[in-house]
């Protein structure tokens, strides 16, 4: 305690913490231009200044690094106090470098800010390789025991042809077996620590065939809160996506985008996405900067916050439980069941729970309003894929996901939507553990790499055009969708994002019934900026206004009739 306080009152000296930035300052370049001596340089970079490098704009960092791209090549460098972080923003570099060398790639760097305190250390997404991986990998292979999901309604077979995935191509499988859906949100876990190639294919879209039967009956609810109420059509996406994460990490069933839970549930996404923005907190560059008293208020009362949402809701179920009441299956309900065999805390458990709502909710709920804002501003594209829905589905019924096979321009569609503006723009920040060499430059071990996914899916190369929204560069001639495409919109690596598979059935399914259901059209006295978008890491569209008009029947109460008993 006494060298707490006397570090706080040093640090409150104002010239003490020049001093001591000065020195660390210099000691870093120091060890950076050892570690560089191999006989290659860094790749180049734009000039920064010589203590606190490169000065990061507030927001759309991403756009600024694209620019950076075109001008320093397909990686460059930039420094930030004592990091160096090399930024990839074409697709050749980040499979050369994120993919090839995933193991030498699959570390995070520590983050004082949304990962130690914002999220206590406990967010698997940020947490740095190491003992608490380890720990999560025992909670991997025990939560693959099961082959039963335990939200599946029994009423569902898992016995039908399921979806797999190569890149985003979705093909049927000849033999399947549903794999636990509990291990969804511990798949970086496995990533990070390198698991065999068994366990990979066991965390594979597999699993997703059992999440079916949730997002049809929240899709269905989605149209009809479209035909109620058009104009809250982002909130309806955002009460879609967090009801699916509420039913299966909670059992729970939230009846509109109002919902105290769901309301909860959106701001603690928005807190995490915008404190996540790149060079937003000083102390992950300046680390001394923790000790200042006050600093970092504002994100421990965020985590309480947060805590406080994951522990209520995981204390209801298990009261719910303790009065003998009927406990809907989800994965709150199956952690406390084995906390003790898992050897969890209660904030563990709490968090490991919560962790469902990083599985996807968020982007995939900026993702779905995307699809829309492209159907407005693009309509073209619009009527290809309802010509296909029309050809294959009719108006007699609805289409679902497993139609995914038969439409292959809509998932084209949501291909094109997920490069067209990708939610996590500017990707997340990984660490090297060995000195990498690509072409003539080094990344030494221990630099931060970033695969920056707005650039990356600009690169010319790939993307012809890359401005124009254009689903038909998913498509071969013969109109089947390409395989060669990679999964970059989610990241690179194995630290990929573990909910990208739900999150594009997610998106398909919601895309395929708006557009069966409705003729989107852009709001003649409100044009859209496709541009305008929130600074989150996680951003989202700002709101615009779209009309809706009825498509698969002749009124909108005959939408409604139509829609009425899809999904029960």
């Amino acid at each position: 305690m006494a060298v707490a306080d006397a570090l706080v009152s040093f640090f409150n000296e104002p010239r003490n913490v020049v001093v001591v930035a000065l020195c660390v300052a210099i000691t870093a370049m120091i060890h950076q231009r050892q570690k560089s001596k191999r006989g290659l340089p860094l790749p180049p970079g734009p000039p920064g200044h010589w203590l606190l490098g490169n000065t990061l704009p507030n927001a759309f960092a991403y756009r600024k690094f694209e620019e950076w791209t075109k001008e320093y090549g397909p990686i460059f460098t930039i420094r930030q106090g004592f990091s160096t972080t090399v930024v990839i923003g074409r697709m050749q570099a980040a499979m050369d470098i994120m993919e090839k060398e995933g193991a030498a790639t699959v570390d995070r760097p520590v983050s004082i800010a949304a990962g130690d305190t914002l999220s206590g250390g406990m967010r698997v997404l940020l947490t740095p390789a190491g003992e608490r991986f380890k720990k999560m990998r025992r909670y991997v292979r025990l939560t693959m025991s099961a082959t039963v999901p335990f939200f599946l309604p029994s009423s569902v077979t898992t016995s039908g042809p399921s979806f797999q995935y190569t890149t985003f191509r979705c093909r049927r499988a000849r033999t399947a077996t549903v794999y636990s859906p509990r291990a969804m949100p511990l798949v970086h876990a496995a990533r990070a620590i390198d698991l065999d190639a068994a366990l990979h294919a066991h965390l594979q879209p597999k699993a997703v065939t059992s999440y079916h039967p949730v997002m049809m009956k929240y899709a269905r609810q989605h149209i009809i809160d479209l035909i109620e109420d058009p104009s809250q059509h982002q909130e309806h996406a955002k009460r879609y996506s967090a009801s699916v994460v509420m039913a299966l990490a909670y059992g729970k069933d939230p009846k509109s985008h109002n919902d105290p839970d769901i309301v909860a549930v959106n701001e603690c996404l928005t807190r995490l996405g915008n404190n996540l923005r790149p060079g937003l907190w000083k102390v992950d560059v300046f680390p001394f900067l923790k000790y200042i008293p006050g600093y970092l208020d504002e994100l421990k009362e965020g985590h309480a916050q947060e805590l406080g949402l994951f522990k209520t809701q995981l204390l209801q179920v298990k009261q719910a439980m303790e009065r003998g009441e009927e406990v809907r299956d989800s994965f709150g309900k199956y952690l406390l069941g084995r906390q003790a065999e898992l050897e969890l805390s209660d904030d563990e458990t709490a968090y490991l729970a919560g962790s469902m709502f990083g599985a996807g909710s968020d982007t995939t709920a900026s993702a779905i309003s995307v699809s829309v804002m492209a159907a407005a501003c693009y309509p073209e594209t619009q009527k290809r894929v309802q010509e296909e829905l029309d050809r294959v589905i009719g108006n007699q019924r609805a289409p679902t996901v497993a139609d995914q096979n038969d439409l292959p321009q809509a998932m084209a569609f949501v291909l094109e939507t997920l490069r067209w503006r990708p939610v996590t723009a500017g990707g997340f920040a990984h660490k090297t553990t060995k000195d990498l060499i690509w072409k003539d430059y080094v990344i030494p071990k221990g630099t931060t790499v970033m695969g920056n996914v707005w650039a990356v899916g600009r690169d010319p190369e790939y993307f012809p055009d890359p401005e124009s929204f254009n689903p038909q560069r998913w498509l071969t001639g013969d109109g089947k969708l390409k395989e060669d495409m990679k999964s970059f919109p989610f990241g690179f690596g194995r630290r990929v994002c573990p909910g990208q598979h739900m999150a594009v059935s997610s998106i398909f399914l919601n895309t395929v019934l708006t557009q069966w259901a409705f003729n989107i059209k852009a709001d003649p006295t409100a044009p859209i900026d496709p541009l305008a978008f929130t600074e989150s890491a996680n951003a989202h569209p700002v709101p615009f206004k779209v009309i809706l008009e009825p498509r698969a029947a002749s009124s909108i109460e005959g939408v409604r009739e139509l829609i009425e008993d899809y999904g029960l």
